[in-house]
């Protein structure tokens, strides 16, 4: 997803196809939930399909139920247009949830929310689109089989991320470089397990042109001898312009990464 103003016009340049290896066993703690391994996986205490997208406004338990997509919601590619399994109204909250396959387009937040123990078994187009607020907070969980993104930044404001394991990914966050409406956007990682895939990929992908700022620490990467992952990758919206910490747009230094 791109264009909050228009969801079924929406354009991407696609960051690369899937890469494929599991997750570790180091142990990511989760904010107000369990402590939970990035290997092991949480199992669901039951499965529902989801035909139309679940609405949410204030606070939703999803007590460990894995939701995926059936019908109009049946879509696992990366095609353009496709609803959600949730929408977060502004201030809304969605934990303890588990997003299987077909994911569709994950969750949508139009506004501030606070995504808690989510986790995406395989994403879809997107794990997750934040669109109309200020601030988004994702606390705990985890995602892996991102062909494209996990987390998709269109609105304004600032996404803090911590305590989350991401593997067979290829960009983690991506601030949207061709959004019908653009804004100065800034993303906070701190406490992320990722493991390496063997090709490249990115944590972070922002825009250094809109004057966009991400903050890594606490970062562990696994399984990355060759370092193939991009911790932070700079563009002037869809155009890449490099990489690497700097004092403006690329907030962190070589002690905020650890390579297993």
């Amino acid at each position: 997803m791109t264009s909050p103003a228009k969801p079924r016009a929406r354009r991407r340049a696609l960051t690369g196809g899937l890469a494929a290896l599991g997750l570790s066993s180091v142990m990511i703690t989760t904010i107000g939930a369990p402590p939970a391994s990035a290997a092991t996986w949480p199992s669901a205490s039951g499965s529902q399909p989801v035909s139309s997208t679940i609405k949410v406004s204030g606070v939703r338990d999803g007590g460990m139920v894995r939701y995926y997509g059936s019908g109009d919601l049946a879509g696992d590619g990366q095609e353009e247009g496709q609803d959600p399994i949730f929408e977060l109204a502004a201030g809304a909250t969605l934990k303890n949830v588990i997003i299987g396959a077909p994911g569709a387009d994950g969750i949508h937040c139009e506004g501030n929310c606070t995504l808690q123990n989510v986790w995406w078994e395989d994403v879809g187009e997107d794990a997750a689109t934040f669109r109309g607020g200020s601030t988004y907070t994702v606390t705990g969980g985890g995602a892996k089989k991102a062909a494209d993104k996990v987390f998709q930044h269109n609105g304004p404001g600032t996404l803090n991320v911590s305590n989350f394991a991401v593997s067979e990914f290829k960009t983690l966050y991506r601030s949207c470089g061709d959004c019908s409406t653009q804004y100065t956007r800034k993303i906070n990682l701190s406490n992320i397990e990722v493991t390496g895939t063997g090709s490249t990929a990115r944590l972070v992908g922002i825009n250094v042109n809109r004057g966009d700022v991400a903050t890594l620490r606490g970062i562990t990467i696994l399984n990355d001898s060759g370092r193939k992952v991009v911790p932070c990758q700079k563009y002037n919206n869809n155009t890449a312009v490099g990489t690497g910490p700097d004092s403006t747009n690329c907030l962190y230094s070589s002690s905020d990464i650890t390579y297993r």
